[in-house]
């Protein structure tokens, strides 16, 4: 397929996905969300106006006595999160209404979480899948839960659908049998959702991420002779790619991520290579870091520096209008993730093409 075709592929999963996305979104509107936090539940999240609702949590003032942790101790790092970002902020991001199944977890009694957080540290997967818990503090506010926190409600959460695979019923399953075990412990009481839907809900998301699953490449092709790897690599680091020991070539965005990778086309520990593909992967690069247009800029750069041409997959010159098509078709494809509230980069959308 040339990166021509793989634009105009782009544009049609999008109208497709968009589709299914909104069926899925009203069935979460009516079903998910509302099971999760229903007012029964005097959750702060979806209720501002409770008249009970404390101020939101102050950062300098976390820990409470001297020597407590601070509050984003053992809080699991998701991409695109900031350390100073608000414990509710956190929060949501772990346990999604949009993209986890919601478990409630009645507690007996208020617990604290240097005390829950080792049993709730041994399950934190199911399949592939990552499993989450939140906490509702004391103060009012739903957070991660950490050591010097104590709660009187808990939230968890598993994904329900990867790049990959969506859940399925072996993991569900799973996970209630592990979960029930889990609460056991802790001392709460799990609000398990129905199968049926949970997996309805799981094959749907799916549906949305595969039909936006978009990366794509630009070729560089050598004018002459193939390319000793000893010398490539120089000139890929003066490009500012970080060779990586496991014969990876990333270039970094500059906040720990990355905008690109870079391909020899060749296994590793080969002398020589006269191709390189330079890779976006698309939902995974916010649009304001303009990832693909910054991939082409490199391309061009590295056609001076190695003699090379840029080409599509067939090895056809690329040239700067279809360049400029595929930008347009990329940028649409930005819009289109806004549009279903999984913007591209995103905490939410790295979980899910992850």
């Amino acid at each position: 397929m040339t990166d021509i075709e793989m634009s105009i592929s782009i544009g049609a999963v999008i109208v497709a996905g968009v589709i299914v996305y909104n069926k899925w979104q009203e069935h979460k509107a009516r079903k998910s969300v509302a099971r999760a936090f229903s007012s029964d539940h005097d959750d702060i999240l979806m209720r501002s106006d409770d008249p009970r609702q404390e101020p939101s949590f102050d950062p300098n003032a976390a820990g409470g006595d001297k020597g407590e942790p601070d509050l984003h101790d053992n809080v699991p790092i998701l991409h695109g999160t900031d350390p100073a970002t608000p414990p509710a902020e956190l929060a949501i991001s772990l346990v999604d209404p949009l993209i986890d199944c919601l478990i409630p977890l009645a507690l007996e009694v208020a617990v604290r979480g240097d005390k829950i957080l080792p049993i709730l540290q041994t399950l934190r997967h199911v399949g592939n899948k990552p499993v989450h818990f939140i906490g509702l503090h004391v103060n009012g506010d739903w957070e991660p839960i950490t050591h010097g926190g104590v709660y009187t409600k808990l939230q968890a959460g598993v994904q329900l659908a990867s790049r990959t695979t969506a859940l399925n019923e072996l993991e569900y399953s799973e996970l209630v049998t592990r979960l029930r075990a889990v609460s056991d412990e802790i001392g709460a009481e799990a609000e398990i959702p129905d199968m049926i839907e949970v997996m309805g809900e799981a094959r749907t998301l799916h549906r949305f991420v595969s039909g936006h699953d978009a990366q794509l490449g630009v070729n560089l092709l050598s004018n002459g002779a193939p390319w000793s790897i000893a010398t490539l690599i120089g000139a890929l680091e003066k490009q500012g790619f970080d060779v990586r020991p496991d014969g990876r070539y990333i270039m970094p965005d500059g906040d720990g991520g990355q905008l690109f990778t870079l391909s020899t086309n060749v296994t590793l520990g080969a002398d020589t290579t006269s191709r390189l593909t330079l890779l976006l992967d698309v939902p995974c690069v916010a649009p304001v870091r303009d990832g693909f247009g910054q991939m082409v800029a490199c391309a061009k750069a590295l056609v001076g520096r190695l003699d090379a041409i840029i080409v599509d997959d067939s090895d056809q010159p690329l040239m700067d209008a279809a360049l400029g098509e595929i930008n347009n078709q990329v940028l649409d494809f930005y819009q289109e993730m806004e549009a279903a509230d999984i913007p591209a980069g995103s905490t939410r959308a790295m979980r899910l093409f992850s």
